[in-house]
């Protein structure tokens, strides 16, 4: 489907449904109480850590700083055979040729935000001159945020027209729109942001840079996933999932991935389609998996922190 299409899909007589919010909590509470059988955890776990995507976005960030997290992204404990990598290192534009090489000869990707992350206050040419630096370096993935103000306002074919010109300059690598639903107020408007980042041409959906509070929740991403499988059974095209920000153990962990397989099938059960935006996750995860092959649970100060 042509740009100018999928525009008139977002606004033309077609519209975003509405989400029946006390719906969406119920079926939030039903979920939650789901358990994985014993057999299933560790596999479950371990799934989750390949769906990580191990993130540093500070002013403080060196190259030193980028390889380390880069080889605990790639090993994240060898003491223990069977522990996955993990999906993706995601840093700022500048830091992406230190982390290309060293990734080199790993599955691991390189992630870069860009379009002024974390405000998207800039302009396009600004944005777009980010985006290609950014894949030029070696990016594989680009994170980019929407402009909520303009969405706010109503805006709504500005926001599309940038994120469809974003995915252009991204050429062969992926695009996760980060909607940033701390800061969209109410589950209509996230529903309506993510058909129109999907609508322009987004990859991925994503719920939170991290930086604005409350982050990634359950009902929110709930919702998300709900647009994303309408838009499956509407066009047959799978589009990815990450939540990000605030998830820190791996019971929420596990509770997210019994949404996304209740929600859309195991077929998203894959870092292709579904990642985690969650550092400080990795090391609980760790300690959960030593604790089922093991039986004893090891001190957190057993692990490395970047």
């Amino acid at each position: 489907m042509m740009r100018e299409e999928r525009r008139a899909a977002v606004f033309g007589a077609w519209d975003s449904p509405p989400v029946d919010q006390v719906g969406v909590e119920e079926r939030i509470s039903r979920l939650g109480k789901r358990s994985i059988k014993k057999e299933s955890k560790l596999s479950a776990l371990k799934i989750a850590m390949s769906m990580l995507d191990l993130t540093t976005l500070e002013a403080r960030d060196t190259p030193g700083k980028v390889r380390q997290l880069c080889i605990k992204a790639m090993h994240p404990h060898d003491a223990v055979p069977g522990i996955p990598s993990v999906a993706a290192v995601c840093v700022y534009p500048n830091l992406v040729r230190v982390a290309k090489e060293t990734l080199q000869g790993s599955k691991v990707k390189v992630a870069a935000v860009a379009t002024a992350f974390p405000s998207g206050m800039s302009t396009r040419k600004v944005k777009l001159e980010e985006t290609r630096w950014a894949v030029d370096e070696g990016a594989d993935e680009i994170d980019m945020v929407i402009s909520r103000g303009h969405f706010l306002r109503g805006e709504y074919g500005f926001v599309f027209d940038e994120i469809a010109a974003v995915k252009e300059a991204c050429g062969k690598a992926h695009l996760k729109v980060i909607l940033e639903t701390g800061e969209l107020s109410t589950l209509d408007n996230v529903r309506r942001a993510s058909d129109l980042a999907i609508q322009a041409g987004a990859d991925f959906i994503k719920t939170s840079t991290g930086k604005i509070q409350p982050a990634a929740t359950l009902p929110v991403t709930l919702v998300m996933l709900e647009a994303i499988r309408d838009h499956y059974y509407n066009t047959g095209v799978k589009i990815g999932m990450k939540p990000a920000g605030g998830i820190a153990t791996s019971k929420l962990a596990l509770q997210y991935l019994v949404m996304v397989r209740e929600t859309l099938g195991q077929d998203w059960l894959n870092a292709d389609l579904f990642r985690f935006g969650a550092s400080a996750l990795a090391n609980d995860l760790l300690m959960q998996i030593l604790k089922e092959q093991t039986g004893v649970y090891q001190s957190i100060d057993y692990f490395s922190k970047d």
